[in-house]
């Protein structure tokens, strides 16, 4: 019992130290996992470790195949995740770099890093491409907490983080495979039965995944399912997906629940979000016992195949020769700079699905007494290990050196997509400011996405906002609700990330006119709250420009504005076209304003 509580306590500490120090979580928890496991032997008085996932076969946490049943289980609720975040429409438009990264740069992993293990450490090719099969998994678990305070250009960032992305479910499936390939007629993968027994494993695996996909939907699309119900029927169907389709064809039922998610991440299902949402708790709580029980169950002979030079001159092979390899063949003929270049090939490190298979495949090969199965779990501990803690403390660094990071931050992020901040969202975007609105409000947002605007689902309220690398190079933000307490809270949260070169709110209802309430926060003029802005924007929705002849004129302008009902000052444009944000309390500068244009919305002025 102390074992149990203690495993999923320590899993939640390393969650929180993870997110304190801004690390991935996978680096704490393999760490706890080694400390209270084989390193434990060193220090405890009987030699023993702290925590014994499985010993001596028959004792332990999990005593005979409960670890491996634990894992299979775990795992397959894991890349069932996974699989709902792949998006067929995201491949298609993330650009020719990302599906190059995750096509021809998967394509060149499994092959270098397969041909670089069998010659280095002499494994069989079928345990070589096993090892090049788990490593080819990135994940957004490790790369977002590595880039997430690097100001890095936005097209570099954003390649990144959806390699990371795409490439978890693919290549936990390209793993799935390998293995299955591997494990049919104990390893004799090229006889007829064999290959027979492979193309069961595929039947199975899509047609189990497929069926019980659309099914699952059908049932939460008809409401046969009450909505508390819903996401632990939903973790009940995952379970017996993977289950069914390995009693039909064994060892089929990751590839069914990886097929599950995909199949349903790509359907029309209002509940999907939410149903993401509990997954990803699910899993984060799974991932925290998962890896501390992997870590723990290595033994120090299986670390002491580490201890030789090979296992350094694979590391360099991976790290120095093929990760580059594959970037800089996906990357060619692209728009990227070389130093891009390099620094995507430098950062490329190895997350949870990659660790959590290998462990499982891993044990699975050496009960069964496959040649050089050995190597596979802490080989690919060596790689994960070593890639975070590589990337994570230097990545900065080589940003820095190779000149990658964002010169300025001039981007403005909206809080609020009503018809009034999609226009002037739209202005902004036409004059080149990147611009991404925010809103919990899906109509709203659809309305923005159709007119060419960068908008994101998303509550306030909410820690992912803080995690979004698309908003790197956001220096301004912009509260246009209708709700006073939602743009304070924007402001008062967010002001220190996103708000850079200024942080701005629309007024109160009950500040209009009130010059003792006015401050440096206050957006546009004093006379004009939300009510005004959604108004003026439903009767003249179009943005306009007007140039001053000189100073006396822009004061003349500026004071008619503060007045008129339908005409509401946004910006200053300079003469070389650079726009600056009118705060409600800035209508006299020192500047001299001739030849400068104002932007406004609403009625055409006359002045």
């Amino acid at each position: 019992m102390i074992e149990l509580a203690g495993i999923i306590i320590l899993g939640i500490v390393a969650q929180w130290m993870a997110w304190r120090l801004k690390l991935p979580a996978i680096l704490p928890l393999i760490l706890i996992g080694l400390l209270v496991g084989p390193i434990a032997t060193f220090y405890t008085a009987d030699g023993a470790k702290l925590i014994e996932p499985i010993w001596n076969g028959t004792k332990g946490l999990f005593p005979g195949d409960g670890l491996y049943y634990f894992v299979s289980l775990a795992i397959s609720i894991i890349l069932f995740e996974g699989g709902l975040t792949l998006k067929r429409s995201e491949i298609a438009t993330t650009g020719p770099v990302i599906s190059k990264l995750i096509t021809l740069g998967s394509t060149v992993t499994f092959f270098g890093a397969g041909i670089a293990s069998h010659l280095i450490f002499s494994l069989s090719w079928p345990m070589a491409f096993l090892f090049s099969a788990l490593i080819i998994v990135t994940g957004p678990t490790v790369i977002t907490p590595i880039l997430r305070n690097i100001p890095l250009k936005k097209e570099v960032s954003a390649i990144l983080k959806w390699e990371g992305i795409l490439i978890d479910p693919i290549g936990a499936l390209v793993a799935v495979l390998v293995y299955e390939f591997i494990s049919v007629e104990g390893g004799q993968a090229f006889t007829q039965t064999a290959l027979i027994a492979f193309g069961k494993i595929l039947l199975f695996g899509f047609s189990f995944g497929f069926t019980f996909a659309h099914a699952l939907v059908f049932v939460i699309k008809k409401r046969f399912i009450p909505h508390y119900l819903l996401n632990v029927a939903s973790l009940s169907m995952v379970l017996l997906v993977f289950v069914a389709s390995d009693l039909f064809a064994h060892e089929s039922g990751l590839l069914a629940v990886v097929v599950m998610g995909m199949v349903m991440g790509n359907i029309n299902l209002p509940n999907l979000k939410e149903l993401l949402y509990f997954k990803e708790s699910l899993s984060v709580l799974l991932i925290s016992i998962l890896f501390i029980l992997l870590a723990a169950n290595i033994n120090i002979d299986q670390l002491m195949l580490l201890y030789d030079w090979r296992t350094a001159m694979l590391f360099a092979a991976i790290i120095l020769v093929v990760r580059p390899l594959g970037v800089f063949l996906s990357s060619s003929g692209s728009g990227l700079q070389f130093k891009e270049k390099l620094f995507i090939g430098w950062v490329g490190p190895r997350g949870i699905v990659a660790a959590g298979i290998a462990s499982l495949f891993g044990s699975k090969l050496v009960a069964r007494g496959e040649v050089g199965a050995e190597y596979i779990t802490p080989l690919v501990f060596m790689i994960v290990l070593g890639t975070v803690l590589l990337n994570a403390t230097t990545a900065r660094i080589v940003a820095k050196w190779l000149g990658v990071f964002l010169k300025k931050s001039d981007g403005i992020l909206m809080v609020g997509a009503a018809p009034a901040s999609r226009l002037i969202a739209q202005y902004l975007q036409d004059n080149n400011r990147h611009v991404v609105l925010i809103d919990s409000n899906e109509n709203n947002i659809n309305a923005a996405k159709e007119k060419g605007i960068e908008a994101l689902t998303a509550n306030i309220y909410s820690d992912n906002l803080a995690d979004n690398l698309e908003l790197n190079d956001v220096g301004y933000l912009m509260a246009l609700t209708g709700n006073a307490e939602i743009n304070d809270f924007a402001l008062n949260r967010f002001t220190e990330q996103f708000g850079e070169n200024g942080a701005f709110r629309l007024i109160h209802a009950n500040e209009k006119g009130n010059k003792a309430n006015q401050n440096k926060q206050h957006l546009f003029s004093s006379t004009h709250d939300y009510v005004a802005l959604e108004e003026t924007a439903r009767l003249f929705p179009q943005v306009l420009e007007l140039t001053f002849k000189d100073q006396s004129h822009y004061e003349k302008v500026m004071h008619q504005t503060a007045k008129a009902p339908n005409s509401i000052p946004l910006f200053l444009k300079d003469k070389d076209g650079d726009l600056k944000i009118i705060p409600s309390y800035e209508t006299q500068s020192n500047e001299s304003k001739e030849g400068m244009r104002l932007v406004y919305l609403g009625k055409p002025l006359v002045v």
